[in-house]
């Protein structure tokens, strides 16, 4: 955790997985009342999901790793960024322990913005007029925070983002982040198909488990490697025409490339999604279709 010296911040807590637009808003608001105060402003979040903490075995299917999470909140101006260690201990604490014994005594928290449907604390029991009676409790200011929607989005949520994600909709997903979302994967041995069709493909395993993968379909891809980079097309699916049985693939045809990738990793960033996966009636039939997903592929990343 974030060694804090000041003990005169303005803060908001949460998970902020994606840093999404919405949660910018948020942590502009911070900083917008922070600066009233003469305050220094800090995000506090979490390093790894709390339900997984508390079930072993819960997939969070996330949208940042928690590197990528620390650059995207420090990304927003933020003053401070702190990760707290979530414990079962912690789950415990009630939102007034909490109040008291991280935000107050712990990190120096002097004003707590609290997101306008958030709640903390054990089981979650507790709403905004309790944390702003224990706020007063230990000095603390605890204000909440406006809710966001705009004309085009009445609700965001990361879970909204997931949502789109999974259908493939990949330019609401990325509206609502504010960049474009990836995945880092590393290089494995695969089927060998695509390089005897013409369309050698890098088979991948994602090197975060718990991040989520867009749903199955053709995909509009640009790859890192390396420091550079390629114009690629994803395939996320069942390889049907090839009879792969129920196992998802994740392969990826990097566009104008010939070099020994495997065993190294890539990263693939979503740009749109161009079609469904579907069957082919034969081997012929499936090259002229990739044929034409290189030319929609050409035309999303140009």
């Amino acid at each position: 955790m974030t060694n804090v010296v000041n003990k005169n911040y303005a803060a908001t807590v949460g998970f902020f997985d994606g840093v999404h637009t919405g949660h910018r808003f948020l942590i502009a608001e911070l900083k917008k009342e922070a600066a009233k105060r003469g305050m220094k402003s800090m995000v506090i979040t979490f390093k790894v999901h709390p339900r997984k903490v508390l079930h072993a075995a819960y997939l969070p299917q996330l949208l940042t790793t928690a590197e990528e999470k620390q650059e995207q909140l420090k990304s927003t101006g933020v003053d401070e960024v702190v990760e707290l260690d979530f414990t079962v201990e912690m789950a415990q604490l009630t939102a007034a322990e909490f109040i008291e014994q991280i935000l107050a005594k712990q990190l120096g928290v002097k004003l707590l913005l609290v997101g306008h449907d958030h709640r903390f604390g054990r089981n979650r029991e507790e709403g905004f007029p309790e944390y702003a009676a224990y706020g007063r409790q230990n000095g603390m200011e605890v204000i909440q925070a406006t809710r966001y929607s705009t004309e085009q989005f009445s609700h965001i949520s990361s879970s909204e983002v997931r949502n789109a994600l999974i259908k493939g909709d990949i330019e609401r997903a990325n509206t609502l982040l504010t960049y474009p979302y990836a995945f880092t994967g590393h290089v494995v041995t695969g089927f060998q198909v695509g390089k005897k069709i013409g369309f050698p493909t890098a088979n991948l395993n994602p090197v975060e488990p718990d991040k989520l993968i867009p749903g199955i379909g053709v995909y509009a891809v640009l790859i890192d490697w390396k420091g550079n980079s390629y114009k690629g097309m994803m395939n996320i699916g069942r390889r049907p025409t090839l009879d792969n049985g129920d196992a998802v693939s994740l392969e990826v045809h990097i566009i104008n490339f010939d070099a020994d990738i495997y065993h190294q990793q890539l990263k693939v960033t979503f740009i749109r999604k161009i079609r469904d996966e579907k069957k082919f009636n034969s081997v012929e039939e499936l090259i002229e279709q990739l044929k034409m997903d290189k030319e929609a592929v050409l035309g999303a990343n140009s």
